[in-house]
C-alpha cells in the first residue's frame, strides 16, 4: 500500500472520542498492508487487546466509515473489505484465486475514463475501478 495513514490522528483530527479499543482498532488498521475484512481485524486487534468484542470492531469501522477515514470494498468475495481513505486515488486487482488485492494507478486508464465520461457529456468527480483476473501460467 502506498504510505500509511495514521488512523488515529484522523480520528483526532476529525474530533472522534479515542477509546483505548478504538485506539487498538486504529493501529491495527494503520499497520495493515492488505485490506482485511472485520473478522481479520477482530483477529489481530484481539490479539493486542483480548477484551475487543467482534461488535466493538464492527461499530468502529462503521464510526471510521462514516467519518471518511477508512473505504469499504466489495471485491466480490461475500465480505467488505476496508482499507484506509486513500490520499492519492489508486484501483485494484483483484486475484480471484488467491484473494490478493493489488494496487495500481496507470495515467493511460484515468485519462481514457475522463474522455468517455466528456464524450458522453459529463464531467467526471469520482469513480472506482476494480479488475479481477487469476494469475497467468507460466510458459515452461
Amino acid at each position: 500500500m502506498p504510505g500509511t495513514i495514521d488512523i488515529e490522528a484522523l480520528c483526532q483530527a476529525k474530533g472522534l472520542r479515542i477509546t483505548e479499543q478504538r485506539r487498538v482498532i486504529a493501529r491495527v488498521l494503520s499497520e495493515s498492508q492488505d485490506h482485511p475484512d472485520v473478522e481479520e481485524l477482530h483477529r489481530r486487534a484481539s490479539a493486542i487487546d483480548k477484551g475487543i468484542s467482534i461488535a466493538t470492531v464492527y461499530r468502529t469501522v462503521r464510526l471510521f466509515e462514516d467519518a471518511g477515514i477508512l473505504e469499504r470494498h466489495d471485491f466480490r468475495d461475500g465480505r467488505s473489505r476496508y482499507e484506509p481513505t486513500p490520499e492519492e486515488h489508486h484501483d485494484h486487482l483483484i486475484d480471484i484465486e488467491s484473494g490478493e488485492v493489488i494496487e495500481f494507478t496507470d495515467q493511460r486508464i484515468e485519462a481514457l475514463q475522463a474522455e468517455i465520461a466528456e464524450r458522453l457529456g459529463y464531467r467526471l468527480v469520482d469513480h472506482r475501478l476494480e479488475l479481477y483476473g487469476v494469475k497467468r501460467k507460466e510458459q515452461g
